[in-house]
């Protein structure tokens, strides 16, 4: 095997340590969570940055088992549906470990949908209650569904509850005991039906195990562990409805008893003032934000000394906004990981602990991973350093994929028949001191099939023309990459998981033509 893991069967094999899967069926993401209990009961969990309340991992225990049953009193069965359609807040994970811990499975949606496009969702899912906030009960209540108001007691008193609806801490209450429903739970069970960001089409439910989420979770934090890192603390402003949020922040990292910093949504000074008053070690975020991080001069005016790691994800992250970011924040580790909703968020990372690169790379597999680049059309595995689709299997895969192999094309623009890849000019174009964002599409052309155009959104105040953009991408790239159009936007549209929503741009782009 190489240095990249790399076998003559043509499969690249994880370079971490083996994996060590806990071997008991009976075992639910909510037992193994807290395996390790008495050694930290009386440590924070979580924190909420908006309300300023925080709970030790003892709280976070029993106030998980008092709405599990809770829920339970209100008819909620194993194998239920429970839609939790709500903003972050520290209630959140809480609800999620509430349904899985007696074998009812959890389906998030994000607060931005319709409410035709939550009636799709609840369609396929078929929740039997909904958790929610009084700010979006309008887009619900027409569903004719048991509610449950999250929000603090104060809050939710202001006004009256419709016909139906109780609140977290009524459940809480009506739950009573602390003692976990004896009820068997598989590793094998659904704890969760994610619905994938549907930037290629209809969105999709994904069934993810317990397994799932144990196995994740393991791959995520397995460098911290080898590292022996303790009290960790990690800032959760990614929506907790995606993979990314819920999975590879939240629960990976409270499994581990890492504290978890949780906020409705970003803003970069109350982001900042996160870090400084919780003491904030590590954040995952996406481009977006790495941009703010590198470019506002806001981040020099709070303390962060106690940031070590900024971690990216759900979008490609070019080589120069990590060393421009790396500027910004000098004492940081700036690094970025790739993965799915399919893979529960996890499909390789870079390691920091064994030196930043800055190299725009995704790091290596995760533990337990094993992938191949296959030949886009001819669906054969290639050698290194040859471009094609990436297939992925492990325990991590969603239900039915952990022993096959998964696996999604990219999008790629095919220019004369040379693959241009949107990513590697968007990297490009962002390095830019005069651009703020960009995204790059295909544009249909008679002679070529597609040629590579750019939508850009400039900084305040620039004069950019498209000439300038396009000689500073032909002065970086082979012929075949140079962009044959560049037009000016004032934001990129993107999903609230922060990925670029390509496709919609396309649609609307080939709809003029």
């Amino acid at each position: 095997m190489e240095k990249s893991g790399y076998g003559r069967d043509g499969i690249y094999r994880s370079l971490r340590p083996t994996l060590v899967l806990p071997k008991d069926p009976n075992l639910s993401l909510v037992d193994f969570l807290f395996r390790s209990f008495n050694s930290h009961s009386h440590k924070p969990a979580l924190h909420d940055a908006d309300s300023s309340l925080s709970l030790t991992f003892s709280d976070l225990k029993s106030t998980v088992s008092k709405f599990a049953n809770g829920i339970r009193h209100l008819g909620i069965s194993r194998n239920d549906v429970v839609l939790i359609f709500a903003p972050n807040s520290y209630q959140f994970p809480i609800c999620f470990l509430a349904v899985a811990s007696f074998g009812a499975v959890a389906t998030t949606a994000n607060p931005l949908y319709t409410t035709a496009e939550l009636g799709k969702q609840i369609k396929d899912s078929n929740p039997k209650l909904i958790i929610t906030v009084p700010e979006l009960w309008e887009k619900v209540k027409g569903f004719d569904l048991p509610a449950v108001f999250l929000g603090s007691p104060e809050q939710l008193q202001r006004d009256a509850l419709p016909v139906g609806v109780r609140t977290f801490h009524q459940v809480v209450e009506l739950g009573g005991s602390v003692d976990y429903p004896e009820i068997r739970v598989k590793q094998s069970d659904t704890a969760a039906l994610l619905y994938s960001s549907g930037t290629t089409g209809v969105s999709k439910g994904v069934v993810l195990t317990h397994r799932n989420f144990i196995a994740a979770a393991m791959m995520i934090t397995m460098d911290q562990e080898v590292a022996g890192e303790p009290d960790n603390v990690y800032l959760c402003f990614l929506p907790m409805f995606h993979v990314f949020g819920l999975a590879v922040i939240t629960y990976a990292q409270l499994q581990r008893g890492s504290a978890v910093v949780t906020m409705a949504k970003f803003d970069l000074e109350m982001v900042l003032k996160a870090v400084e008053r919780y003491r904030v070690t590590h954040m995952w975020v996406v481009p977006p934000v790495m941009l703010a991080l590198a470019k506002q001069s806001l981040v020099k005016k709070y303390d962060l000394s106690s940031l070590r790691e900024v971690s990216s994800g759900a979008a490609p992250l070019g080589k120069d906004l990590m060393t421009e970011c790396s500027r910004n924040l000098p004492n940081v580790a700036i690094f970025q990981g790739y993965g799915m909703t399919e893979t529960c968020g996890i499909v390789s990372v870079e390691n920091p602990r064994v030196g930043p690169r800055h190299s725009g790379s995704a790091g290596t597999l995760g533990a337990g991973i094993e992938s191949k680049i296959v030949g886009v059309d001819t669906v054969m595995p290639l050698p290194p350093n040859q471009l094609g689709e990436i297939w992925v299997r492990g325990p991590n895969m969603m239900q039915g994929i952990s022993s096959s192999w998964l696996h999604r094309i990219k999008e790629l623009i095919k220019y004369k028949g040379f693959q241009v890849a949107p990513a590697e000019l968007e990297g490009l174009l962002v390095s830019h001191p005069e651009i703020l964002d960009a995204v790059v599409i295909p544009y249909p052309d008679a002679e070529a099939g597609e040629v590579p155009v750019a939508y850009v959104v400039r900084t305040p105040n620039s004069s950019l023309t498209e000439e300038e953009v396009q000689k500073f991408i032909a002065n970086q790239v082979a012929p075949f990459k140079r962009l044959r159009k560049v037009t000016f936007i004032s934001t990129v549209p993107k999903s609230a998981s922060g990925k670029i929503l390509r496709r919609e741009l396309i649609q609307k782009v080939r709809s003029k033509i």
